[in-house]
C-alpha cells in the first residue's frame, strides 16, 4: 500500500476525517488540545468548523492528512506544543524548555485500519515536525499493555504504536484515558 502523507491544509480533506457528519454537531473537530478551553466551548456548530478552515491556511498547518489514490485516509494532529493545551496541561508534564512538538491525535477511516496507516502516519507527522525545526516530537498515548481499548478512545494511539516509531518512555503523566494511564513519549530528532 503506497500511502502518502502530507500537510493538513485542505480543509474539506480534514472535515472527511475528523469533522461532523451534521454540520451544525458540536464534535471535537480536533479541536479542544489545539485552542484554549474557552474558545474550543464556545465555538458550536459551523464556527467549529470556520476556525478549523482557518487552521488550515497557518504556517505550519494543523496536523498531516494520510491519503491512499488521492483519497484522505486518516489524520494526525501535531503542532508545536507551545500552541496547543499541553503547553498548559497540568497532568502532562513538561521535561524541559525545548520547542517541541506535541503529537496527540489520529483518526484512521473504517475500511483502512490495521493496514499500516498508523505507522505511516507518526512517521509523517514527525517528518512534518522536524521540517519545520522541532528538536523533539512527544506524544501522550495509552499504555494498555496490550489489552483492548475502545476504538474511541484509541485517538492518542499505544505507547507500542510510539516505540514501534522510536520514541522512548520518557515519563508518567496523570493523565488516565478508558482506564488506561497515558504516557509521555519522545522522540528527539537530529
Amino acid at each position: 500500500m503506497d500511502i502518502d502523507v502530507r500537510p493538513a491544509t485542505v480543509f474539506d480533506d480534514v472535515a472527511t476525517l475528523v469533522g461532523p457528519k451534521k454540520p451544525t454537531s458540536n464534535v471535537c473537530f480536533c479541536l479542544s488540545y489545539r485552542i484554549g478551553s474557552a474558545e474550543n466551548n464556545a465555538l458550536k456548530g459551523p464556527a467549529r468548523a470556520d476556525r478549523v478552515r482557518e487552521l488550515c491556511k497557518e504556517d505550519p498547518a494543523p496536523g498531516v492528512i494520510a491519503y491512499l489514490d488521492g483519497e484522505p485516509i486518516g489524520w494526525a494532529a501535531v503542532h508545536p506544543r507551545r500552541d496547543t493545551g499541553f503547553a498548559r496541561n497540568r497532568l502532562i508534564p513538561h521535561l524541559d524548555d525545548e520547542d517541541v512538538w506535541s503529537l496527540w491525535c489520529f483518526r484512521v477511516r473504517p475500511g483502512h485500519r490495521r493496514q499500516g496507516v498508523m505507522h505511516a502516519l507518526i512517521e509523517g507527522a514527525v517528518a512534518f515536525a522536524q521540517e519545520n525545526g522541532a528538536p523533539a516530537v512527544e506524544g501522550y498515548p495509552l499504555d494498555n499493555a496490550g489489552a483492548r481499548v475502545n476504538q474511541t478512545m484509541m485517538y492518542p494511539g499505544t505507547r507500542s504504536l510510539f516505540e514501534a516509531a522510536g520514541f522512548v518512555k520518557a515519563a508518567d503523566t496523570g493523565s488516565v484515558l478508558d482506564g488506561f494511564p497515558r504516557v509521555l513519549m519522545r522522540r528527539e530528532l537530529g
